[in-house]
């Protein structure tokens, strides 16, 4: 009886145990992790989740005033003289007398590497630093550097201190074509010596940057980036912010100044002298008969800004001419339709300064109308002082009192961010909502974050509603994200249910980021005014509304804003399709007509068509000489049909094609023939974000074995890596899987034998890299449907294999971690003498003659002209300049490539990465390659077959699609 006792209490004991474990430490289900338990490394993570939280916010500039508060500011300037660096590394600096009609001893730096300087620091106290630099031609991007003192970076953000080229109209006069339509001005660099200090790239400071010197030697070292620049002096002095207009008033009157009377000077938005950007060129507005200049049906260039005009630190500076010495106001004819529920913010510069206080933060209200603002207000303007003669006026994009709320979201957003991948360590991504995980124990200070990050957003809320004097949507994403921390606070139970919509939520905060750091603005005109003059109405009356809106409608009947009109008499011409926005086409007729044109005498009749109707066009006999920007698939198709022509057989074609990798040029290749030249060439590349990476404590991998060993180590972690997936939507034929093919390419296999007549899937090689392939999804269940970039941005998926203009999207996109990630070469296999292979595919777009072109002469001039590096590297930056970094191009043209405005480092990566590029063969029926590959890797995760089974079933369907095509083009079909 006693042992049968004894026996049955182990046995309960054993069911406790178990029961206790279950609830302590919840299993991982298999899709998210393989191993170990969530408990043990949560605690480890966590911690660690803390240590890199606390280390960020060691390495802001916040931080570090705080740490300097006390300290003095010391009167003494301090200049050191470009030309007296003492050490240069990985750079070799070049001293030149003479630099933009000034002579002096500068020094050139380049893009890359450092140069540094010795200097001596008199009295012990926080400093401001401006730099007199010169911007030497480049890549037509903005010069970006960082700053070490003392070999180490004060602050994490003087690792971006951004420094703006300069800008201008390339004529004087706005160009109309031969439909009497106004040409966009081409912008120009006006290179120029200009004083900037070093303040923050992202407008989250409005004084300039502070840096603290002890009293004694010390070495100031700046790394570049991006970009050349020459240095004329680097001076470490006090920056006294402007006073008050009642001082400055004060001022007027002790020196007798006197109000102008009787003046009006106009300067039009259009004019500007000089921008800070490519992107600030005029724009057309035909909403209101009151712009100048006005035209009811034709295109004219009578505004700049706009959205184009939002970004901090972006200025537009305007030439104006003073009749006399005196007091006058300044007006500014503007709207502001974009940013609804806060204010747009600009600083006035007026030769070089900020004349008074107030003019540092410059609001202009949300209206869809044209507003007259009169500079302090119609009752009591603010008056000016200015001497006879021209002044610079300059107005530069400032987030003014919105700044620091901005900050305090960001550091909210980004501890809330840690708190969530906390919990997703425990929970996964698809949390059990019937199971209590305990998250209040296993997390300790959850709850405390929650309600302080709430009571912060709930603040922010109540400054926004303060400053702008309304409720908005603005304040409305803040507080619901801020109700719901709250309510989390206090219910912890409820966190995993709730964990999708909390997502959502923190998604909208940063999205919010996104939307107030942009103050978007639109200038008609610009007024000099004596205070007794009358300003005119920024709008019309009802009447010239009406006549204007009814003839707007008359005139659409006959104007068509879909052509792109001529500028040049033409003689022999060939007729060109492009298929992409207005924006490529303008800027593509613009070189046409100001290079290719007056060169080989050939004018281009430039269409916009949808590349949809390009096959039925041609069938009809309607179709162009040359197309543009087509995929990959078409030019063999066409070629196969007859409809495209052979580019091989022009005696320069072997020259032409020098200029690309030969994997640009493998989809177009067909039965000896060649049916296009290559546009783009996209291939992958690795994205990782570092700080999550130095968490776990885990390299980037550079073989398939590191990440074999690294995606369990994400998984413990309820992390993904990422797999590219093929491109199904948007897209006629469903392509070959690029994580396939990568794996296909690094073990030496193809997709094609015998010249395309059968598939090279159903090889040992084929047959291995199908395995490797499906492995990940089903011994490593990695998902097979995922949005990256979302997961990207919130530390869920860490590390991906995406194309390289993910890079373009991360810039402009993700503010919230620039700087916490970067990209690399794929991993790849290990040879036998030590390298690493890693072969990628390539996509892209290219440029195809067809048959029916009547001077094919004319057209290849044309086709070696637009694929010249010349051609690319101009259309990249103009293309850039027009509409950002998330336009930036990704040409075939190897030397063109090496022209766009690529930072140093991550071209270097790019170029290493290139050199493993192979391209696809496109054949008759590979359409079915990458559909059925597609099905193949579903059948073996859905229902379990062996993979090579699966592979053999779809080979044969794809076998058998290619030799039906070849016979209906009667093609060899001999294996």
């Amino acid at each position: 009886m006693k042992f049968a006792f004894s026996r049955m209490t182990v046995a309960w004991l054993i069911i406790i145990a178990m029961l206790l474990s279950i609830l302590v430490f919840p299993p991982i289900s298999q899709s998210d992790a393989a191993g170990t338990g969530a408990a043990t490394s949560t605690d480890a993570d966590a911690k660690s989740g803390r240590n890199s939280l606390t280390n960020a916010s060691v390495n802001s500039y916040d931080h570090y005033l705080q740490q300097y508060k006390d300290e003095e500011r010391p009167d003494e300037e301090i200049v050191i003289r470009g030309a007296d660096f003492t050490d240069a590394r990985e750079m070799t600096p070049e001293i030149v007398g003479e630099l933009g009609g000034i002579t002096g001893d500068f020094v050139k730096t380049g893009e890359s590497g450092s140069i540094e300087w010795e200097l001596e620091v008199p009295t012990s106290g926080l400093y401001h630093i401006a730099m007199n630099y010169f911007p030497i031609e480049g890549k037509s991007s903005n010069i970006e550097r960082e700053l070490l003192i003392d070999g180490e970076l004060p602050f994490a953000s003087a690792r971006n201190l951004t420094f703006h080229r300069v800008w201008k109209n390339e004529s004087d006069q706005i160009a109309q074509d031969n439909r009497g339509n106004e040409l966009r001005p081409r912008q120009v660099e006006s290179p120029m010596w200009q004083q900037s200090l070093f303040r923050d790239t992202e407008g989250y400071y409005e004084e300039p940057y502070v840096f603290y010197f002890t009293a004694g030697k010390h070495k100031l070292t700046l790394v570049s980036s991006r970009e050349p620049m020459a240095i004329d002096y680097i001076k470490l002095f006090r920056y006294d912010a402007p006073s008050a207009y009642e001082e400055v008033k004060a001022g007027y009157e002790s020196m007798g100044y006197k109000e102008t009377s009787g003046q009006l000077i106009k300067v039009q938005g259009e004019n500007a002298s000089y921008k800070s950007s490519p992107t600030l060129y005029p724009i057309n507005d035909r909403s209101s008969p009151s712009t100048e200049p006005y035209d009811v049906s034709k295109i004219r260039m009578n505004t700049v800004g706009g959205n184009n005009w939002r970004v901090p630190g972006q200025w537009i500076a305007w030439e104006v001419e003073a009749p006399e010495d005196g007091l006058y106001r300044i007006a500014l004819k503007n709207r502001q339709e974009l940013l609804r529920g806060i204010y747009s913010t600009r600083s006035l510069w007026i030769d070089g300064e900020i004349p008074f206080q107030e003019m540092a933060q410059i609001p202009f209200y949300y209206d869809s109308d044209w507003q007259m603002n009169v500079l302090g207000n119609e009752e009591e303007p603010y008056l000016f002082y200015l001497t006879k003669g021209k002044h610079e006026l300059k107005l530069e994009v400032s987030l003014g009192s919105i700044a620091p709320l901005i900050r305090q979201v960001e550091a909210s957003v980004l501890d809330i961010n840690a708190m969530y991948r906390k919990i997703l360590m425990i929970t996964g991504n698809v949390p059990d909502p019937y199971r209590d995980y305990q998250l209040d124990k296993q997390i300790p200070d959850m709850a405390h974050v929650f309600k302080e990050q709430s009571d912060i957003l709930y603040a922010v809320s109540e400054e926004l509603v303060r400053l702008t004097g309304e409720k908005s949507d603005k304040t409305a994403v803040l507080n619901k994200t801020a109700y719901q921390l709250a309510d989390l606070a206090k219910k912890p139970e409820t966190v995993q249910k709730r964990l999708g919509q909390f997502k959502i939520n923190v998604g909208s905060v940063g999205a919010w980021i996104l939307q107030v750091r942009e103050q978007p603005l639109e200038i008609d005109y610009l007024l000099l005014a004596s205070p007794d003059a009358k300003l005119p109405k920024a709008n019309s009356s009802f009447g010239k509304k009406m006549v204007h809106e009814v003839s707007s409608f008359f005139h659409s009947f006959f104007e068509n804003y879909n052509t792109i009109g001529n500028t040049t008499e033409e003689g022999k011409s060939i007729t060109v399709w492009i298929g992409t926005g207005r924006d490529q086409a303008q800027v593509l007729k613009a070189m046409i007509d100001d290079t290719f044109t007056p060169l080989t005498g050939i004018g281009v009749n430039l269409k916009l068509v949808n590349q949809d109707v390009l096959l039925r066009a041609s069938l009809a006999g309607e179709g162009p000489d040359v197309a543009m920007q087509v995929g990959n698939d078409v030019p063999m198709n066409f070629g196969m049909r007859n409809a495209a022509e052979d580019l091989s057989k022009f005696p320069d074609y072997e020259t032409v094609v020098k200029q690309f990798r030969d994997s640009a040029v493998v989809p177009y290749k067909s039965e000896g023939q060649v049916f296009a030249l290559p546009e783009q060439q996209i291939f992958n590349m690795l994205f990782y974000r570092k700080d999550i990476l130095e968490e776990l404590n885990i390299e980037p991998p550079q073989t398939w074995d590191d990440v074999y060993a690294m995606i369990p180590a994400l998984q413990k972690n309820h992390m993904d890596f990422a797999l590219p997936i093929a491109q199904s939507t948007g897209v006629p034929v469903l392509e070959a899987n690029r994580a396939f093919a990568m794996l296909l390419y690094q073990m030496d296999g193809a997709f094609y034998l015998n010249d395309g007549a059968r598939s090279g899937l159903a090889t040992d090689v084929g047959l291995s890299a199908f395995k490797k392939w499906t492995d990940f999804y089903t011994s490593y269940k990695l998902p097979l449907i995922f949005d990256f970039p979302m997961r990207f941005r919130t530390g869920e998926m860490p590390v991906g294999i995406q194309d390289y203009t993910f890079y373009n999207y991360l810039t402009v996109s993700a503010p919230e971690i620039k700087g916490l990630w970067e990209f690399i070469p794929v991993p790849g296999m290990k040879q036998a003498d030590g390298t690493i292979r890693r072969d990628v595919a390539s996509g892209g777009t290219a440029a195809i003659m067809l048959k029916q072109a009547t001077d094919k002469d004319a057209a290849w001039e044309f086709m070696k002209w637009w694929v010249s590096k010349d051609s690319q590297v101009r259309f990249g930056r103009e293309m850039e300049g027009l509409m950002g970094a998330a336009a930036r191009y990704p040409t075939a043209n190897m030397e063109a490539l090496k022209e766009l405005p690529w930072p140093a480092r991550d071209y270097r990566n790019l170029e290493e990465q290139w050199q493993w590029v192979q391209g696809v063969p496109e054949v008759p029926g590979g359409y079915f390659t990458g559909r059925h590959l597609d099905n193949a890797l579903r059948e073996v995760i859905n229902n379990g077959t062996n993979t090579a089974d699966a592979l053999f079933d779809y080979v044969q369907e794809i076998d058998y699609e290619i030799a039906e095509k070849r016979a209906e083009f009667k093609l060899d079909g001999k294996d």
